[in-house]
């Protein structure tokens, strides 16, 4: 039987409970990294690499995107970001075009399948949190929930 992830354990307050006169920071990156890498591996077998992945599913959710800026959101250089975009274009995921307001710059789409394989990363991700997520309890949930707004505010300052 799979162990239920709770807050009704005793252990668990109290460990929180210790935390908060700690190490609190790393408790929390600990616990986001592990769920993060968890969630990075729900993911279809194949060439692409989790880097690749992360840009299809970007670019699925937001459309075309400069070099720039998808370097900025995956964190890496875009001489790294170079490097994936171009696996993208010669595996027929991801396509150049230029920019209409500014021909200057290149703009990187998700071709159809691109776009196909990016959705349906994206609804595996979805559907194993959420099938995690609806293993909670209502009590858990709402705590889930109100940490989500902390993280997402803290991730904005």
């Amino acid at each position: 039987m799979e162990k239920r992830a709770t807050c009704d354990d005793p252990t668990a307050e109290r460990s929180a409970a210790e935390t908060a006169d700690h190490d609190l920071g790393g408790q929390v990156r600990a616990a986001v990294w592990s769920l993060f890498r968890r969630f990075r591996s729900e993911r279809p077998d194949g060439e692409l690499g989790d880097v690749a992945l992360d840009v299809l599913v970007h670019l699925h959710k937001r459309g075309p995107q400069t070099l720039t800026a998808l370097s900025e959101r995956g964190g890496v250089s875009p001489a790294s970001m170079s490097q994936t975009v171009n696996r993208l274009t010669s595996a027929g995921y991801a396509v150049r075009s230029r920019d209409p307001d500014d021909r200057r710059k290149v703009l990187f789409s998700a071709t159809e399948e691109g776009d196909r394989l990016g959705g349906a990363t994206q609804a595996r991700r979805n559907a194993w949190l959420e099938a995690r997520l609806d293993a909670l309890d209502v009590e858990d949930r709402a705590v889930i929930a109100r940490a989500a707004a902390l993280f997402a505010a803290i991730a904005d300052s």
